[in-house]
């Protein structure tokens, strides 16, 4: 088994660039779904988030599949050096886990990336596409995060790219309290916003697509408006965010253009991004997107020195699991090895007992026997201890 992974990021691509390569959880489905009916492909994750664009692939030890390529087909564009970084094995495993942690976030620590590693594992297993490697991998991967998150401390005065959003707004626009906020978007980063706005004294207004009862959520002491009332809502705001999942723009220059009054600020929390970039051009508008709001570093050396620790872990736990599913075969030819010798140093008329000595004492001379470079005291401490522990 050989893992491999291509991916760009916030630390080498523009937005501009990552969002060519932006794909919604539908293109994510139907690209692993492709990738793994490839000859020699065992399992296919695609991480899309707006800081990166991460392709994992599970293949056979003997095939040599360039993943970067793989991406920009899916993506539809010519392959032509984009700027991906190349990992395999150990390099992949421990970048997966540091992305899964938030080492590997512009905001350091950030509270998103935890889930989005989740569903992207989640969306493969569904599209039937994650084997068990990944599966495995993915699944470390997340616990580790967590229990970097637990004890590590990472997360710094902001912890999302909604956090630094407000931030942005009251270093541009002084206090919030009394300013009035529209929020395009009602999923996760946008009610995180909404809430943001109203705790630091701002009228917010969201935008809802569609109403179900009982299944929409709005944060409370937000209004809510039509999403196609959007431009008229939008006159006599003091700023506008917007973060949704769309692949279309939510604000176009032109329409922009036209209301009366119109917000000084905008700030784009997507990618593919929301706002027309050309809307930022216009007189007396500042438009800011995820790259804009800068970085939060957070945490110093020693609580990430804690972090990669943490990880180390994780990664022998994930080395452990690999070295076991490969030995599986020949664990099985052992099996079959002592049952044949077993068999013949048994008596028809021993009883259960006297069986089970017999089969007992054989069995361990015969593996101490064909094991002798790990024969040591400790390690059959460690059998023992692993036996005596083991239940039905």
């Amino acid at each position: 088994m050989h893992i491999i992974m291509a991916g760009l990021d916030h630390s080498l691509a523009s937005v501009a660039l990552r969002e060519k390569f932006s794909f919604t959880k539908t293109a994510v489905a139907d690209a692993v779904a492709e990738f793994a009916r490839k000859p020699g492909v065992q399992g296919a994750v695609l991480l899309s988030t707006c800081n990166r664009t991460e392709l994992y692939l599970s293949l056979e030890d003997d095939q040599n599949i360039a993943p970067d390529r793989l991406l920009c087909t899916a993506a539809g564009h010519p392959y032509e050096g984009y700027a991906f970084v190349i990992r395999e094995d150990e390099e992949a495993v421990r970048h997966l886990m540091e992305v899964a942690s938030g080492l590997r976030s512009r905001i350091l620590g950030e509270d998103q990336i935890l889930s989005q590693v989740k569903t992207a594992a989640e969306i493969s297993r569904q599209a039937q596409a994650c084997d068990s490697a990944l599966a495995t991998l993915f699944r470390t991967a997340v616990t580790c995060g967590k229990q970097v998150k637990t004890n590590g401390h990472l997360t710094g005065v902001a912890t999302s790219a909604a956090h630094m959003a407000v931030k942005a707004a009251q270093a541009r626009l002084g206090s919030l309290s009394g300013k009035k906020g529209l929020v395009i978007g009602n999923g996760e980063m946008g009610r995180l916003a909404a809430g943001l706005l109203r705790d630091a004294g701002c009228t917010v207004s969201v935008t809802l697509r569609s109403y179900h009862h009982g299944e929409t959520v709005v944060p409370a002491g937000c209004s809510v408006i039509s999403y196609d009332d959007r431009y008229q809502a939008m006159s006599g705001m003091d700023l506008v965010i917007s973060a949704t999942t769309s692949p279309h723009h939510t604000i176009y220059r032109q329409d922009f253009l036209n209301i009366p009054s119109a917000p000084g600020l905008l700030i784009d929390l997507a990618i593919p991004r929301d706002i027309e970039p050309s809307t930022g051009d216009l007189p007396d508008v500042t438009l800011l997107n995820v790259d804009d709001l800068g970085e939060n570093l957070g945490a110093d050396a020693e609580t990430i020195q804690q972090a990669q620790e943490t990880i180390s872990e994780y990664m022998e736990r994930f080395h452990q699991w690999r070295v076991y599913r490969e030995s599986l075969p020949a664990l099985e030819e052992v099996k079959a090895a002592l049952r044949q010798r077993i068999t013949a140093y048994l008596d028809a008329d021993m009883d259960a007992g006297q069986a089970a000595d017999v089969a007992i004492d054989k069995v361990v001379d015969l593996l101490a026997g064909g094991m002798t470079d790990g024969f040591t005291t400790q390690a059959l401490q460690v059998c023992t201890a692993k036996i005596r522990s083991h239940t039905r």
